[in-house]
């Protein structure tokens, strides 16, 4: 006779960021743009959005009559910023903001550590991107 073992269903303690919306005017010029930003390609979704996987969270691209730009950068780590700085610039990306005194859109290294540059997309949204093994623990 065999035995057939139940597992129960595990809970996280600990609620866990798997997705975050960003509202746009045009979701396929965003998906198309965002595809270059990222180097990825999005997965289109019903509801005029556009999914693309980054990391544990995907980054949903929403179309919005009226879009609201996120109140603050989403951070963004990667290996390599310079091929990512490159595309955002030929976007058109590049912050115009200042950061610590100095202009957000070009790589430097933070007063905290972390090597970075900040861009804004098409709809206002801010986004930074941060150089791997340079992140502040805090």
């Amino acid at each position: 006779m065999t035995t057939k073992k139940t597992t129960k269903p595990t809970i996280n303690a600990t609620p866990a960021l798997f997705r975050i919306n960003i509202e746009v005017g045009d979701v396929a010029r965003a998906a198309k743009e965002w595809g270059m930003l990222l180097g990825l390609d999005g997965r289109p979704q019903a509801g005029s959005r556009v999914y693309f996987t980054t990391g544990a969270v995907t980054l949903q691209i929403v179309q919005h009559d009226q879009p609201h730009p996120a109140a603050k950068a989403l951070y963004f780590l990667v290996d390599e910023l310079e091929p990512i700085y490159e595309r955002a610039k030929q976007l058109g990306w590049l912050s115009k903001e200042v950061v610590h005194g100095e202009p957000g859109g070009n790589i430097s290294v933070r007063p905290w550590g972390e090597r970075s540059f900040y861009v804004e997309d098409a709809w206002g949204n801010p986004l930074c991107f941060v150089q791997t093994g340079t992140t502040y623990p805090g």
